[in-house]
């Protein structure tokens, strides 16, 4: 089986070991030319122990496959790192806690954010995303400190940003989102330099209220809110202490990173 097995596919293993769970879309938007494509291949890995699948219950139009390491998928990973199946965070049951765990959709939401920069990166030419940690990265790096929902890389014609994520649904209260900057504040004093921080909000009215108690960072902080027409990379980012126009992910590397 091992030698049926592409570079995408171990890859692919790769991402779900680190992120958990990815729709059919969002695999589609890490590797392959389209989702036709993806579902083709990602039936044979399923049928393959590579990769296993759920569809999280939902009220009107049926939800898409959600895809998570299967048992050989958890092995090929476990072989790569040198150690032993148990020494991972995969778990047989895996497909059925996730697809009832409280917090999946924002953990595919974020994982959207990220995978929509990895189409991105392979469809405009000089464009990376060079870094994504997972929540749970963040949180071993980080955890004692601040805990955000992803840390990235963002490379776009020799500019360079490094950024963290706050991936919002609205379920937080606003005083809740504010006190994340404190510790945000303590990081960049640990690590001696800033890095922006990245809200993005469900929807614009969620945006603009956030926008107002967020609205004297000793950070730098953008913001923007989703529209799935419009990437992550695009412009669709608002600094905090600024009334537009909107940036590009990229052009906030230009701007001063005080926070003020």
């Amino acid at each position: 089986m091992m030698g049926r097995l592409t570079e995408r596919d171990r890859q692919l293993c790769r991402l779900l070991d680190d992120h958990r769970v990815l729709t059919t879309a969002q695999v589609a938007d890490a590797g392959f030319t389209g989702e036709r494509r993806a579902r083709m291949r990602l039936s044979e890995l399923y049928a393959l122990d590579v990769l296993d699948r759920f569809r999280p219950q939902a009220w009107g139009k049926p939800s898409p496959y959600h895809w998570v390491l299967g048992p050989l998928g958890a092995a090929v990973v476990a072989a790569e790192h040198g150690t032993d199946l148990a020494d991972l965070s995969w778990r047989r049951s895996l497909a059925h806690d996730l697809a009832a765990s409280q917090r999946l959709a924002h953990l595919v939401g974020l994982n959207g954010f990220f995978t929509s920069l990895l189409r991105s990166a392979r469809t405009r030419p000089c464009c990376a995303l060079e870094e994504w940690w997972s929540e749970r990265r963040c949180a071993r790096e980080w955890g004692e400190v601040v805990r955000p929902d992803g840390y990235g890389v963002w490379s776009d014609n020799r500019t360079s940003l490094a950024f963290l994520v706050e991936y919002d649904n609205g379920t937080e209260r606003l005083d809740r989102l504010a006190s994340k900057l404190d510790g945000y504040a303590k990081l960049a004093a640990a690590a001696g330099h800033p890095n922006w921080v990245l809200f993005t909000f469900a929807g614009p009215r969620r945006e603009a209220e956030a926008r107002r108690v967020l609205a004297h960072p000793t950070v730098p902080v953008a913001t923007t809110a989703r529209v799935p027409s419009a990437a992550p990379d695009g412009t669709v980012w608002l600094p905090v202490t600024s009334t537009g126009p909107r940036l590009r992910l990229a052009q906030l590397a230009s701007l001063p990173i005080n926070g003020r």
